[in-house]
């Protein structure tokens, strides 16, 4: 799914969807957003693979990765996340090869879209605009240690969350948020009283952050 830039394409945002969900999932939200340069920004929603999700009993579903166990900490299928960021990597690269500048493509991503877009863009080789993590978190800090790309060292990161979420709970998003920080990134926190969704304050908190980095 895409929506085009309707003048000059200058910036892209590639949008990635939760679990169960795809590509048309986020394309609402386009209208809603208060960007200063709109016409100039393509919006891409990529689906992910149709997989097996073993904590959905095994049901095939639009999913970036295994979640194996629905446990506070969650055990995930670590190898789906390195082959959804491969994924991601070369929507990336068409982008780039659009004539598009890695340092004008922000990566957004709900849920486990959050993850792929945290886990791609802390290791990509060339600096990026920005990355949006809604309602995630990242179970992948450990090897970010090593595998993270010094390009991407102060690219800002917008991690938001509603306190009463029960899909991936608030307490483990916040222990993911302190890890990043306590890596250097500069990464903000935004809460909003809901659950796993999105809200009205949030929307206009996201639209600040865009027009920020592009």
């Amino acid at each position: 799914m895409k929506i085009p830039a309707t003048s000059t394409p200058l910036y892209s945002i590639i949008w990635l969807h939760g679990l169960g969900a795809d590509g048309h999932d986020f394309e609402s939200i386009v209208p809603e957003l208060r960007i200063d340069k709109p016409e100039n920004i393509n919006f891409i929603f990529p689906n992910a693979p149709v997989q097996a999700v073993t904590i959905n009993g095994g049901m095939k579903m639009r999913s970036w990765y295994d979640i194996l166990e629905a446990s506070l900490d969650r055990k995930v299928a670590v190898e789906d996340i390195y082959q959804s960021s491969a994924l991601l990597v070369d929507v990336i690269q068409g982008e780039i090869d659009k004539g598009i500048k890695a340092e004008n493509i922000l990566l957004a991503g709900f849920s486990q879209g959050g993850v792929i877009a945290l886990h791609t863009g802390l290791r990509f080789p060339q600096k990026l605009a920005g990355i949006m993590a809604l309602s995630t978190y990242l179970p992948t800090t450990e090897q970010l240690i090593t595998e993270r790309s010094p390009s991407n060292n102060e690219t800002p990161i917008f991690m938001a969350h509603g306190t009463m979420d029960p899909v991936v709970y608030p307490q483990i998003a916040k222990e993911s948020f302190k890890r990043l920080k306590s890596m250097d990134y500069p990464i903000s926190w935004h809460e909003y009283s809901m659950q796993h969704s999105l809200c009205l304050e949030e929307i206009t908190d996201i639209s600040h952050f865009i027009n920020r980095v592009f």
